[in-house]
């Protein structure tokens, strides 16, 4: 049978129509998102650096989104359970993550993980927090030259408190070790919380814990240094490494992932919230008063400097693996 031009018309009208449904249907889901609460996963403990920002970045979601975003800690593996949940939750946009860098790609380099690179999508990165070492108020450490003699006088004794396995804090104490030919007993917790409780109880020597966490205790502990480039504009009388003839710089980085598959509607919505709360002032200022820096970046070129950072420390891993996970 021959199509007529009435005919094939007629057609295209309908497969417009259907088009045009499917666009209807479609369109008033992603207009109406978030039509529930929205759950932010931290993989660490209550009371740490990431779990801080989480919940300061919680209340200004809210705003942005007009929904409730409630943190919920998902404690265990050194972050891994609380990725591995984002990774298997539905891509709808009501379960997000926030990350810490590096654990977010030195995970899957030590340890066989319930979660891939792949199965996030990217929203931004957020702010970063250099690493410390710090002891008690008076203990017999007063720099990092007094710490390195005694370890080498004694390898493998003085305790060393991370927030566990392949996290910044760690992966802090194997740089450190590399740097200064000195070897440290690792001992890890579920968090910046539990190992602060640590250290000032001196169950542990030193406490990796970032300068952001450790500066509101600064009366009780000595930060003997912090690897930011220089001193932090945020605590200028605390030391930085490099100062001190150690070449280390070294932060926890914090941003935001979704499942891997999340509408594309849905992402903008997410990145466009970031950016606007990135760049507001009490936003800032809070992160501030946190002492922690902003490091905004949005998402394609946060991946870009995550593929970077894994080719680095896949480079670490063969010369210097940090764990014997399997």
């Amino acid at each position: 049978m021959t199509s007529t031009p009435s005919t094939l018309f007629s057609g295209t009208r309908r497969r417009l129509a259907l088009a045009l449904g499917a666009l209807a249907l479609a369109g008033p889901v992603l207009a109406a998102w978030p039509e529930k609460p929205v759950e932010l996963v931290v993989g660490f403990a209550a009371g740490g650096g990431t779990d801080i920002t989480a919940r300061t970045l919680a209340v200004h979601l809210t705003k942005q989104l007009g929904t409730p975003v409630v943190v919920t800690n998902k404690v265990g593996a050194s972050g891994e359970l609380g990725l591995a949940y984002v990774a298997k939750a539905a891509p709808d946009g009501y379960v997000i993550g926030m990350t810490n860098m590096p654990g977010l790609v030195t995970l899957p380099i030590e340890r066989k993980t319930q979660f891939k690179g792949n199965d996030f999508a990217y929203i931004a990165n957020l702010v970063r927090d250099p690493s410390a070492f710090s002891v008690l108020g008076n203990s017999k450490y007063k720099t990092l030259a007094d710490l390195v003699a005694d370890a080498k006088a004694h390898p493998g004794e003085l305790s060393y408190g991370s927030t566990g396995v392949g996290t910044d804090d760690h992966l802090a104490m194997v740089l450190f070790e590399r740097l200064t030919g000195t070897r440290l007993n690792h001992v890890p917790y579920n968090g910046a919380g539990p190992l602060r409780t640590a250290v000032l109880g001196g169950h542990v020597v030193i406490g990796g814990m970032n300068l952001g966490e450790v500066m509101p205790f600064k009366e009780k502990v000595r930060i003997l240094g912090q690897a930011s480039p220089g001193r932090s504009q945020l605590a200028p009388d605390v030391p930085s490494f490099n100062e001190q003839g150690v070449n280390l710089v070294f932060n926890s980085e914090r941003g935001i992932v979704a499942p891997a598959a999340i509408p594309a509607a849905v992402q903008r919505r997410l990145a466009d919230a970031m950016r606007t709360i990135a760049a507001d002032p009490e936003f800032q200022k809070q992160m501030q008063a946190q002492f922690t820096e902003m490091d905004y970046v949005e998402g394609p070129a946060w991946k870009t400097r995550l593929d970077k950072a894994t080719a680095d420390f896949n480079a670490l891993w063969k010369t210097t693996p940090w764990s014997d996970a399997k």
